[in-house]
């Protein structure tokens, strides 16, 4: 079966490639200010919405895996030979696991806020961490009322401005199909095994705030398992 491109833009131009892939609760507006900043600097970037998310089309096996599937047509399909991804949260997920698939077309890595692995699917913080989420749409209220408080128990305290106000903006805006898939998705992924075979530069950054899935030390950890890895 072939399978459509997720819906993506091009900014900048320049030899070296930056994919951003954004998190869960995300989409390639969230990037606006950063476009701004990496294609002054001369890059080339590329920000996609990933499967489900936009107007790319959510797949019925939608998981880590595919969504990297998904990354992977997508490099090859722009050709370029000195590829970066930049991946936050469950983009970071969907980071490690492409260069699993193509490492010859990756030559580094920025992990942020993202883990290798998010234990077993049928543990009981991971239960937990499905029910918490998803338990608001199946009481049958929508993300436009529920995503405000979610998320912003999620930022530093005491945090409300034009960014944190696009991330509530673009979240409540989701599709609630979305939502679940790529909150079940992340707790069934673990590609630890990935790690010790990085040989690229991979940088892991971490909030000094982030208690969430991804604190300072899961990311420390991880930077710690990896070659070239670099924890900030």
């Amino acid at each position: 079966m072939t399978r459509s491109l997720p819906d993506y833009s091009v900014t900048g131009d320049g030899p070296v490639t930056l994919f951003l892939l954004h998190g869960a609760f995300g989409a390639k507006e969230y990037w606006r200010n950063q476009l701004r900043a990496f294609s002054n600097a001369g890059l080339r970037i590329v920000a996609w919405d990933a499967p489900g998310y936009g107007v790319s089309p959510l797949p019925d096996d939608f998981s880590v895996e595919t969504a990297a599937a998904a990354l992977t047509r997508l490099i090859e399909r722009e050709g370029t030979e000195t590829n970066i991804i930049l991946g936050h949260s469950m983009g970071g997920m969907v980071a490690i696991r492409t260069y699993g698939l193509i490492p010859e077309k990756i030559e580094g890595l920025i992990l942020s806020a993202t883990s290798a692995a998010f234990g077993r699917s049928d543990g009981e913080w991971q239960k937990e961490f499905v029910r918490a989420r998803v338990a608001p749409l199946d009481e049958g209220r929508t993300l436009e009322d529920f995503a405000p408080g979610m998320l912003q128990a999620m930022f530093a305290p005491g945090i409300q401005n034009e960014a944190t106000d696009l991330v509530i903006r673009v979240v409540s805006q989701m599709k609630p199909e979305t939502f679940r898939a790529a909150i079940e998705a992340v707790t069934r992924f673990d590609a630890r095994e990935v790690l010790p075979r990085m040989s690229v530069p991979v940088l892991c950054l971490a909030g000094g705030h982030d208690l969430s899935a991804a604190p300072p030390r899961v990311m420390e950890k991880m930077a710690s398992k990896i070659e070239k890895g670099e924890f900030l």
